[in-house]
């Protein structure tokens, strides 16, 4: 989403409200010149949420974010994630696999971690040993046994993976692979006998692939562990309640690379009370699913570019970040300006 402007409080007040945030996230509140990070907790309509604090001082003072953490907003289910039919069966089959390696990829803030939860709620089940290792904790789930990273006394993701994999776990989910060690650590379980689950900063699916070959991960292993990679971003969801229909500058249509269609009907939102005027309310994912095929499997042994990667899933029916924007653009769930802002660099 969008910064948007709100009410800003009495300079007055910046103290007292920094200082009172400070203590319920449990930081040093006479410390003003470091970086902190903390979180609380705060019962809302009663249900409980989570409040992640970061404080960054700045020459006009402190500067703090809080993310909001709502457990109840987890789809609990890979059916609600909107993702299309299609793609929905392949995704099924990959967390279906009793062993192997799920990447999901994409910038900070494009609902990874959000997915990854909601597979690992699909997968939840009193017969598997499900552990994760994360940097923090975001959302604590009943059945999972959850690691944090202390990197402060040197429990990285690295040596909480080799440690949880001395427990025999069945899936293992791993927030981020960061390094060449962590990398060699996750395929190497997914090859033998665990199903593996993490994510990667790259730009679409093909690209976790030859991401993991430059981290040093030989191609016969990426090629053998690897059964999906995801690319996913967020785009913020056309107001239902001033809907109305629409038609997108030619410029939009050139920029995506498609040829307008006359029986194809667009959406925008006018702005109302209940979208404050923004015309948009809420945010949906939009995924890129490749599924690592035998076609696929040969390219990784030959260290094939991510592009050449990425055009063979295409021709097997994968669609681009792209397409499935343009297909909710079309189910009017969002717009074309939306799919151009966050899909710009998919060149398919």
């Amino acid at each position: 989403g969008d910064l948007a402007p709100a009410e800003s409080p009495p300079k007055a007040l910046q103290l007292a409200i920094t200082s009172r945030i400070k203590i319920l996230a449990g930081l040093n509140i006479a410390e003003r010149r470091v970086p902190q990070d903390g979180r609380f907790r705060v019962k809302v309509m009663g249900k409980e949420v989570d409040l992640r604090v970061s404080v960054l001082p700045t020459s006009h003072g402190e500067k703090i974010v809080i993310r909001i953490l709502d457990k109840t907003a987890l789809t609990g289910s890979i059916d609600t994630m909107g993702i299309d039919e299609e793609t929905l069966l392949k995704f099924r089959k990959a967390i279906d696999a009793p062993h192997g390696m799920i990447l999901v990829t994409g910038p900070t803030g494009s609902g990874k971690t959000t997915t990854l939860y909601s597979v690992l709620q699909e997968l939840n089940n009193p017969q598997y040993n499900i552990v994760t290792v994360e940097d923090p904790i975001e959302y604590e789930l009943n059945g999972v046994n959850q690691v944090s990273v202390r990197n402060d006394i040197g429990l990285d993701f690295a040596s909480a993976l080799r440690s949880i994999l001395r427990q025999d776990p069945d899936i293992v989910m791993v927030g981020e692979i960061r390094d060449n060690e962590t990398a060699d650590i996750a395929v190497k379980a997914a090859l033998t006998g665990h199903q593996v689950l993490s994510t990667l900063h790259t730009n679409d699916a093909a690209g976790a692939i030859t991401r993991l070959d430059d981290m040093g991960i030989e191609p016969f292993l990426i090629s053998s562990s690897m059964l999906m990679t995801c690319a996913q971003r967020l785009v913020r969801k056309i107001c239902t309640n001033c809907r109305e229909e629409f038609t997108p500058e030619p410029e939009i249509f050139t920029r995506l690379g498609v040829e307008p269609k006359t029986e194809n009907v667009f959406y925008r939102g006018s702005g109302c009370d209940r979208c404050k005027g923004r015309g948009y309310l809420g945010r949906l994912a939009i995924i890129e699913a490749l599924t690592v095929t035998e076609s696929i499997r040969r390219l990784i042994m030959k260290r094939a570019s991510a592009a050449v990667i990425k055009n063979q899933a295409v021709t097997e029916g994968m669609k681009t970040l792209r397409m499935t924007g343009i297909d909710k653009a079309l189910e009017g769930q969002t717009t074309l300006e939306e799919v151009l802002r966050v899909a710009a660099d998919d060149n398919l």
